[in-house]
């Protein structure tokens, strides 16, 4: 009863401020015509200046790169124009831009082809600002173009090799040549590095440009697997290299590159090769290389100091965790040579510390019981350090400034909802986008004190088109699970009485450390849940055991059984639900995409007597399935916890199957197998189960491009309208 006290009051309370019309949303509105488009702020650079920004512009075929001032967005001048400043006698098509630390050079890259989540080859063109000449880098596409500090050299990759050009020599130089498809790899990663430990460039220029420092990975005895395309008479067999649960992975090592010698050097890591270095990072002495050390279980981090010249290295930082340490980028090394900012969850939240490792002296800056999501920056000349965080709320961020020392703390965005940071060179300015559950994204400009100097776009376009629809009801909520209150958002329909009972569709990711549930817009999903909800349909989001920002101990206690907290949460949420008097307990239903997937399924199995249907996108069945960095980081190895792995499988669960069932993916997903699926329907039909499922020949795990998501979503809005 208490629970839908709460549940009724945050329904009922909460002013819906978005007018509302009459038209309905349709597939089409969403997959074809883009109806609800959400601008952003594309291509905006700040220059180092802190005074003005660049970005592509595109008019018709006219491709320009241009410079604004900040303050007041006047276009001041044009750097590139690709109709004027041409290429062999062709305007090229720039994708993207990179500029060289002076900002007196531009990589233009052009011809995008990705690879996998973050690796894209390009075609890179070298572009001088000043006298406008524009120079092939290489005859090939390649990965990673990137300038040397002082702008004279270009290192990228080609063919698992890394290489250089010397821009004045016009000179391209081979820092590796044993590069080799599914054995050797230089300067990139490979597939689980890239996927898990969120990069892809393996390469990192010295601060004066005299090292490069590089990953070498040899995969040669990591397992491969093979995905058929379907794209002749006889289907391509892709193979690479994928490490699952307890398999084999590459072997790591860093090299460090003497430019001026042409001498390579091995960082010692120690002896143990079954381990993972998930970061390198220069040191503001170029001849300091900070090397990130994680053991295989990821319970360990090390962070070592190594000599460029010889490779030597001494541990500066350890840290343990009971249960897995999850790596990030925020670090930033201070100039007295001893210190840096990092982040850990030492203190059962993620916070922001200054660690003296000559003093050994540790202090915090964010104490308190909140996480904070992310480190902005360092002011290095003010002594300052700018970051966002949940203090005020888990379902909020804000932007905060704290001395060096930990004192002086301050809210800089004190507005209600999410703040997403982007800093401008100088800490003069900073982007704040800014949204809430019921205000469209807002992009504004504001000085170091908070000040609005201007607004960079509103999304006007969108907040008065949505009026035009029968837009329903979300509000904001808490919902109890198995022990303890959720947070969740819900959306009702136009039009809603609370004395009639309405169906529910429930959706959620569930992943360690995820959050679908926040003051922001949009919410995942939001216009088709919207669409849902025009149709009759509660839609109801919650983020139960294991999402983020509300500590350690919430977040981690799914360690070595992932689903089954997660599951015994979302089967809670809906038998509360059950209990409202406008929810018609019979028409529960449930989906998700990936984890979500894997987690709609394990309830409608799980929960069958709760679920009255369930759809899995792309869903891991059986974490033995999946790669072994995410998976033994919360599960530890199939060898070492057979029965966390194998008593929440969906795949161990077919014979429950109660409800409706469509389960869908793409044939070619890299990242969560079709295999995943074809096991669970081999299980179901030893089960005698009936289902339904659909796959989408040579989709990857996004299963998109062309009509694909129209059709996806009318498959899957045709399934709910039929079962639920």
């Amino acid at each position: 009863m208490r629970t839908f006290l709460v549940l009724f009051i945050a329904l009922f309370v909460t002013p819906f401020t978005f007018a509302q019309g009459n038209k309905q949303i349709t597939l089409e509105d969403l997959w074809k015509n883009n109806t609800f488009r959400v601008k952003d702020v594309p291509g905006f650079n700040a220059m180092k200046d802190g005074q003005h920004y660049t970005q592509i512009d595109r008019e018709g075929t006219h491709t320009y790169i241009r410079v604004y001032n900040l303050e007041t967005g006047k276009q001041e001048r044009t750097l590139f124009d690709n109709e004027s400043q041409k290429f062999g006698g062709s305007a090229l098509s720039v994708d993207e831009y990179i500029f060289s630390k002076d900002e007196k050079k531009m990589l233009l890259l052009s011809e995008s082809e990705n690879i996998y989540r973050r690796s894209v080859l390009h075609r890179a063109y070298v572009y001088d600002i000043a006298s406008g000449s524009i120079k092939l880098l290489d005859y090939d596409k390649v990965l990673h173009a990137t300038f040397s500090p002082d702008g004279r050299k270009v290192a990228f990759v080609k063919n698992n090799n890394l290489y250089y050009k010397d821009l004045q020599k016009d000179m391209v130089v081979p820092v590796t040549n044993d590069g080799e498809k599914n054995r050797i790899i230089n300067g990139n990663c490979d597939w689980v590095y890239e996927e898990e430990f969120s990069f892809t460039c393996a390469f990192d220029w010295s601060a004066d440009g005299s090292y490069l420092a590089y990953y070498r990975f040899d995969e040669s005895l990591v397992p491969e697997y093979t995905i058929a395309k379907y794209t002749g008479l006889y289907p391509e067999q892709y193979k690479y290299k994928y490490p699952k649960a307890g398999e084999r992975n590459s072997i790591v090592q860093i090299k460090i590159y003497d430019v001026q010698k042409k001498l390579t050097t091995s960082v010692n890591v120690g002896k143990e090769t079954d381990q993972y270095i998930p970061r390198i990072k220069w040191t503001n002495d170029p001849s300091k290389l900070c090397v990130y050390r994680l053991n295989r279980l990821q319970n360990k981090l090390e962070l070592l100091l190594a000599n460029a010249a010889d490779g030597a290295s001494e541990v500066i930082y350890a840290e343990k965790n009971k249960w897995y340490i999850n790596i990030n980028d925020e670090i930033t090394f201070l100039p007295d040579g001893h210190s840096l900012v990092l982040s850990s969850e030492r203190s059962g939240y993620s916070n922001l510390y200054k660690w003296d490792w000559k003093d050994a002296r540790m202090t915090n800056l964010t104490e308190g019981n909140y996480d904070v999501d992310a480190l902005v920056g360092v002011d290095i000349a003010r002594k300052l350090v700018y970051y966002t965080s949940a203090e005020a709320s888990a379902l909020e961020r804000k932007l905060y400034v704290v001395n060096w020392d930990g004192s002086g703390k301050k809210c800089i965005t004190p507005e209600r909802g999410m703040h997403g940071i982007t800093r401008c060179e100088g800490f003069n300015f900073f982007i704040d986008k800014c949204s809430g559950i019921n205000k469209v994204p807002v992009y504004n400009l504001r000085n170091a004190r908070g000040e609005l100097i201007r607004v960079l776009e509103n999304n006007k376009a969108l907040e008065d088109k949505m009026k035009e629809y029968a837009m329903g009801d979300v509000r904001l909520t808490k919902i109890k699970g198995v022990d303890t209150k959720l947070n969740g958002w819900m959306i009702t329909p136009p039009g809603f009485d609370s004395t009639k009972k309405y169906p529910v569709l429930m959706f959620q990711y569930s992943g360690p450390g995820s959050q679908q549930v926040a003051d922001m817009f949009p919410l995942g999903n939001y216009f088709w849940h919207q669409m849902l909800a025009e149709k009759g349909y509660i839609v109801v989001c919650v983020d139960g055991t294991g999402t983020g920002m509300r500590g350690e101990e919430f977040r981690k206690k799914t360690y070595l059984q992932l689903g089954k907290y997660e599951s015994d949460d979302q089967i809670a949420v809906a038998k509360n639900l059950g209990n409202m008097p406008y929810v018609d307990k019979d028409r529960i239903g449930i989906w998700g995409w990936s984890y979500g997937g894997f987690m709609s399924a394990t309830c409608l199995l799980k929960g069958n007597d709760v679920f009255k249907m369930a759809i899995a996108v792309a869903p891991v069945t059986n974490w033995r399935y999946y790669d072994n960095i995410y998976t033994e980081r919360y599960m530890r190895t199939p060898q070492e916890n057979p029965k966390g792995y194998d008593d929440n499988a969906p795949e161990k669960m077919a014979a429950n199957l109660k409800g409706k069932f469509l389960l869908i993916h793409g044939t070619a997903d890299d990242n969560v197998h079709f295999q995943n699926s074809v096991m669970l329907t081999n299980a179901l039909i030893n089960a005698d189960k009936s289902f339904e499922s659909e796959y989408y020949p040579d989709k990857t795990h996004g299963i998109s491009g062309g009509a694909t998501r129209l059709q996806l979503y009318t498959r899957m809005t045709d399934f709910i309208l039929k079962n639920l």
